[in-house]
Parts: structure tokens; C-alpha cells; sequence
């Protein structure tokens, strides 16, 4: 792939990525009353209080933050994450023009809604896009407070869900929460990948003869770590090996059969890149 097709490609994403974000607003949570924090729950409540269209507070929420943010820690953004900014904005009230809500049970709402929702902005993340949001206040808040960005991302979120409670009452807050939860959860699970791999780390007196073993029955590369027992003070060799799901019988028959006396870790791998798995 060249370079712009590359480029091309990219921005496409980020496309798809505000456009999911843009349907899940205007098909469950605009609808059903969930502000899950952000932009787009910002404007939902001001919607239902003042009807402003919900496309046009993301873009007022957006602009001032990316302007303020430049300015006070001089972040350069890319083209991209102003991009997906201003995309989710308008493509917020076009759509608001010609869908409807898919339901009106709110649990569903919350569920689908913010399922849509965290897969849009993962996407779009991935692909160095950005849709704005309640990030662009949390980093102020954190160089003006000194509040962990973490920290600062939650209080604002939950600011924006507090506020919608008061207006919308409590039963929908907990939606909104519930929304959001699933939202972060979706954001992560596309940015880090789907395909679950194990990692295992191989402590042995028989590093070379497991080794030899798994490169040959397996196929897979191992690479040997130096590390030392802190208690007896002794170096050892400390194997490590990716391999899939399937394979992690295999590995612990390996070295059952050669040292049942080896110590292993087996730990789940949410991606990997590189040979043997998905290239980068």
C-alpha cells in the first residue's frame, strides 16, 4: 500500500468511525435521554432543555477545547482528530434528519448505544483519528488542577451524567452510566484487537532442551530472558513464547514431559504483531 493510499484509507476509517458514532447518537441515546458524558451527552441534555441541535453543541464543545488545549500545553493535533471532530458534528444533525430511534427501551438503548458508540470512537482512534470529547477537557483540567488525566476524564464525564440526572432524573443517569461503561470497553476492545493469544514465560533448569522443543513441534520462536532468583541468588534463563489458544496444552506438555519441575506463567495476550501472527 502506498502512501496515499495509505492516507486514504486511514481518513476513511475515521469516517466510519464518526459515522457509527453519529447513528448510535441519533438510533439509541439522543432518543432514549442517555447522556453519556462527552460532547454528544452534553448536547443531548441541552437538546432537551433549549433545543439546540446536538451535532451543533459538539462542534461549540469541540473547536474552544482544541483551541484552548493548543495553546496552554502546545499540542499540535493532527489534520485527522479535527477531522473526526467536526465529521461527528455535522453528521450528527444530518442524520438526525432522516433516522429514528430503533427502540425505546432504554436498557437497550444503553447497551446497543453505547456498544455503537465505543466501536466509532475506537475506530477512529486507531486509525490516529480523534472525535474530541470529554478527553480535550480532561487534559486542561489535569494541566490547571494537577489532577491525573484519568482522574480528570472521569470527573467531567461523571460532571455531564450528574447533570443529566438532574434533568433527566435518576433512572436515566444509570443508564448513562451503564452506556458509558459499555462505550470504554468497546473503545478498547477495538483498539487493542480481538484475537486473544497466550504468553508463557518458562523458568527451567532445561531452558535450551524445552526451547529446541517447542521451536521444533510448534514452529514458534522462543526467546530466552537472563533473570536471577532474588532469593537464592542464582541466574536462570527465562523462556518466552507466544502462541495461540489452541497451543497452550501443547506447551505445557512440552514441559511436563522434559522438567515437570519448571515454573511457568501463562497469560492472555490481547494482540500481537509480527511474524507468525498478524503482520504490523
Amino acid at each position: 500500500m502506498s502512501r496515499w493510499q495509505r492516507v486514504i484509507y486511514e481518513y476513511g476509517m475515521v469516517t466510519i468511525g464518526a459515522s457509527l458514532t453519529a447513528l448510535s447518537y441519533n438510533w439509541f441515546l439522543i432518543p432514549n435521554k442517555i447522556a453519556s458524558g462527552g460532547a454528544g451527552g452534553l448536547g443531548t441534555i441541552l437538546h432537551y432543555l433549549w433545543g439546540f441541535p446536538v451535532g451543533v453543541t459538539i462542534l461549540l464543545y469541540n473547536i474552544p477545547l482544541f483551541l484552548a488545549v493548543t495553546h496552554f500545553l502546545g499540542t499540535r493535533f493532527s489534520i485527522k482528530s479535527i477531522y473526526g471532530a467536526v465529521l461527528l458534528g455535522v453528521l450528527t444533525d444530518v442524520f438526525a434528519t432522516f433516522t429514528q430511534a430503533i427502540t425505546s427501551d432504554p436498557l437497550l438503548a444503553a447497551i446497543y448505544g453505547g456498544s455503537l458508540t465505543g466501536v466509532g470512537i475506537g475506530l477512529a482512534m486507531r486509525y490516529r483519528g480523534s472525535t474530541g470529547g470529554t478527553d480535550l477537557a480532561a487534559f486542561l483540567l489535569n494541566h490547571f488542577t494537577g489532577m491525573p488525566v484519568g482522574q480528570s476524564l472521569l470527573l467531567v464525564d461523571t460532571g455531564i451524567i450528574f447533570l443529566a440526572g438532574l434533568v433527566f432524573g435518576p433512572e436515566l443517569a444509570l443508564y448513562a452510566f451503564l452506556a458509558l461503561f459499555i462505550s470504554s470497553k468497546a473503545i478498547d476492545l477495538v483498539q487493542e484487537g480481538t484475537g486473544y493469544n497466550k504468553a508463557a514465560h518458562i523458568i527451567s533448569q532445561k531452558p535450551e532442551e524445552i526451547a529446541a522443543c517447542v521451536m521444533e513441534r510448534l514452529g514458534r520462536g522462543v526467546t530466552a530472558l537472563q533473570g536471577m532468583g532474588m532469593f537464592t541468588g542464582s541466574e536462570r534463563k527465562v523462556l518466552f513464547v507466544i502462541v495461540s489458544r489452541t497451543e497452550i496444552s501443547l506447551i505445557k506438555e512440552i514441559v511436563r514431559e522434559i522438567d515437570p519441575r519448571a515454573f511457568v506463567v501463562i497469560g492472555d495476550v490481547r494482540e500481537v504483531l509480527g511474524e507468525g501472527f498478524r503482520m504490523i
